[in-house]
């Protein structure tokens, strides 16, 4: 059995500045990485066959973002191995953190490795950008400012940093979220770098907590905090976050969380924990 981690991202702010023709949006973006993660183990079999060991409740196994990235990875390979898929689910489905996205990212990156396939990370991001757009990200593995759908990174450098994650019990379609007439398409496109902590903010914000109450309520809370740098919605929801310069101060954040919230502490990654695996 090997065991790989597929970890949480946050859009540090989110800029919407345009439509493709293919009804795609064009994004403004930074990704950041948490030590916060879904955990994936993998037995290599010689039938060919791709399972997983137990589908999520809900999501057909078919349909399981781990299950197709190590199916594209087999059939574009032209590999005759199959692999068992064992994940261990701790980021929030349907909460803005890349979790499905992250899952498919360790899944072709573990398998590349274990399958003696040995593909580079370019054409890896490439394989992955067909699966999401959040995908590429994940294989690019470290800090980065995002344009186009998402797929165009440039690698940044971050202050080291702590998150307090709040994590509203709602799922969160981002479709649905993007096909929203009230959504604010031509935010004006900003120049990174360089990029401060704090600048920009996220579109998609104003559209999701009219629609979900439980996300305007936890984020107002974070904005009233002291010592943050950030108080923002990550991606299309439903998760909020707060960024504070120290553990010390995000402990006593997350200690005085309300009996109605819930939510996690994080540190900022640097690098994916699976980069070296593709190096």
């Amino acid at each position: 059995m090997h065991t790989f981690a597929a970890p949480a991202k946050l859009n540090l702010f989110l800029h919407v500045i345009g439509r493709r023709n293919d009804g795609y949006h064009l994004l403004q973006t930074v990704f950041r990485l948490l030590d916060f993660s879904d955990q994936l183990s993998f037995e290599i079999r010689e039938d060919g066959v791709i399972k997983l060991n137990k589908p999520i409740v809900g999501v057909p196994e078919e349909n399981d973002l781990c299950v197709r990235a190590a199916k594209l990875l087999q059939q574009k390979s032209g590999t005759s191995q199959g692999a068992e898929i064992f994940l261990v689910k701790r980021i929030p489905i349907g909460g803005g953190l890349g979790g499905g996205s992250s899952d498919a990212a360790t899944t072709l990156m573990a398998l590349n490795q274990l399958w003696g396939i040995g593909w580079s990370k370019e054409r890896l991001i490439e394989l992955g950008l067909q699966l999401g757009a959040d995908v590429p990200i994940f294989i690019f593995g470290e800090s980065a400012f995002a344009e186009g759908i998402g797929e165009k990174l440039v690698p940044i450098t971050l202050p080291s940093a702590w998150y307090l994650v709040l994590t509203p019990p709602v799922q969160i379609s981002t479709a649905e979220i993007f096909l929203s007439k009230e959504l604010t398409r031509n935010t004006i496109p900003i120049k990174i770098p360089p990029f401060s902590t704090g600048q920009g903010h996220n579109d998609l914000e104003p559209v999701v907590c009219q629609a979900y109450p439980e996300v305007g309520e936890c984020l107002e809370w974070l904005k009233l905090l002291e010592n943050t740098t950030i108080a923002a919605m990550s991606g299309s929801g439903a998760c909020v976050f707060a960024e504070f310069k120290t553990e010390i101060a995000v402990r006593a954040a997350f200690d005085k969380i309300p009996a109605n919230m819930c939510g996690f502490v994080a540190q900022g990654l640097d690098y994916h924990p699976v980069h070296s695996v593709i190096e």
